[in-house]
């Protein structure tokens, strides 16, 4: 009998959380204009203390609305927050090259370039001036795959400050204003 009234309070536990929670969710507006797909990129380089491996994490907006979003360690050990930041804005432009093939079977053809926000200064500069490539060698594969895409018209890459880095949400702990915020 005591097992019966645990399987019952149990799922009373469950319709009252669902109950409080129905309001939650992602909800799909429709954009006031020609939507965007706006993407932010973030890395917290060495950010786990047993492996140093970096996380990195994107969201990507289409219009106003969520529609992907990713937090993962990264593989390898990146050797400076420059290629930690570098390497989650490759995994970024993948997903959203994607997301333009997929809107385009779809019959929604995008006029615009993705707009990628990155908060990584030396990253933003890396992609913008091809000069700077003797430096990051180590992270040539990457650099070649984002740049083709930047000279191709498909992304721009934009600076972006810290506190309106939406990916921040994924990769680092926040105060609760700025966890509210975004």
């Amino acid at each position: 009998m005591p097992h019966v009234l645990l399987i019952f309070f149990a799922k009373k536990r469950i319709l009252r959380y669902l109950q409080g929670i129905l309001t939650n969710g992602l909800h799909i507006r429709p954009a006031a204009s020609l939507p965007l797909l706006i993407a932010y990129s973030d890395a917290d380089w060495v950010g786990c203390k047993d492996t140093c491996r970096s996380t990195t994490s994107y969201v990507i907006f289409f219009g106003p609305n969520l529609i992907a979003w990713r937090s993962k360690k990264q593989p390898t050990v990146s050797k400076s927050s420059t290629e930690a930041e570098y390497r989650v804005v490759r995994y970024t432009v993948a997903e959203t090259i994607w997301i333009r093939k997929l809107l385009a079977d779809t019959r929604i053809v995008l006029y615009t370039p993705t707009r990628m926000m990155c908060n990584n200064i030396s990253a933003t500069y890396l992609i913008a001036n091809p000069s700077h490539h003797g430096r990051s060698k180590h992270i040539a594969v990457d650099y070649h795959f984002v740049c083709e895409r930047v000279d191709d018209g498909d992304i721009v890459v934009c600076y972006i400050p810290n506190q309106f880095q939406l990916a921040d949400i994924f990769t680092k702990w926040l105060s609760s204003n700025q966890f509210s915020f975004f």
